[in-house]
């Protein structure tokens, strides 16, 4: 693929949840998307809010096959620049994978906002899967309203929050924030594949949508070419 600016993948730094359980990124959701693009021969940006290291939620620690076939993603993951050095910077889209640490440096982040709300302002995508539309929650239109609102978004649910027993760990619930943002949900079954595409903006909604979000996601940068 041919495009003439990368694709940002910005990632979580946060490694700790609010009662001090591990988290951090969610490696699959990285780690497919990441190759997914690689074949396409898309030019690849990885960042986080404090840069370096990426801390890797424990349960989604890669055995040994996984290890292998994830080798350049995860080397990728050892030493993120830091988004301030690149937010200014003009990009395809940004793509963020979600883990529960996206929703503790994500909302509200003012960098975030700000080179996400540039891209788009900019005819640029935004992609999300699982806990990273979390990255959404801070984001305005030109006009000051939520740029979710009257979007139609996937993300993790309030039920796979529940299955999981995080929905009293985080900070909020993410779909329902989202609706109270005017967002309009479209949710599948708890941990099945699902995503959504609404112009420039496509979601998934777990980790099972990673490929998924990834496919969509180069659908919508080829007809950027």
């Amino acid at each position: 693929m041919n495009l003439n600016k990368p694709l940002l993948m910005l990632v979580t730094s946060a490694s700790q949840m609010g009662q001090g359980q591990q988290t951090g990124l969610w490696l699959e959701e990285f780690a497919v998307p990441y190759l997914l693009f690689r074949e396409q021969g898309i030019a690849l940006v990885v960042a986080s809010p404090r840069g370096g290291k990426i801390p890797v939620d424990p349960n989604s620690i890669p055995d040994d096959a996984q290890k292998d076939a994830w080798a350049e993603p995860i080397a990728a993951l050892q030493d993120t620049l830091a988004l301030e050095s690149v937010w200014e910077d003009a990009f395809a889209g940004v793509f963020v994978p979600g883990g529960h640490g996206a929703m503790f440096d994500m909302p509200d982040n003012p960098l975030v906002a700000a080179v996400m709300e540039r891209t788009w302002n900019r005819g640029g995508l935004l992609a999300a899967v699982c806990h990273g539309p979390a990255a959404l929650v801070g984001l305005r239109n030109e006009d000051g309203s939520p740029l979710v609102q009257n979007r139609t978004v996937a993300c993790f649910t309030n039920e796979e929050e529940r299955e999981v027993g995080l929905d009293d760990v985080m900070p909020f619930l993410l779909a329902s924030r989202l609706e109270e943002l005017g967002a309009n949900l479209d949710l599948a079954d708890k941990f099945v594949s699902h995503s959504i595409t609404d112009g420039k903006l496509v979601t998934g909604q777990n980790p099972q949508s990673s490929e998924a979000v990834a496919q969509a996601v180069i659908a919508a940068l080829s007809e950027q070419e």
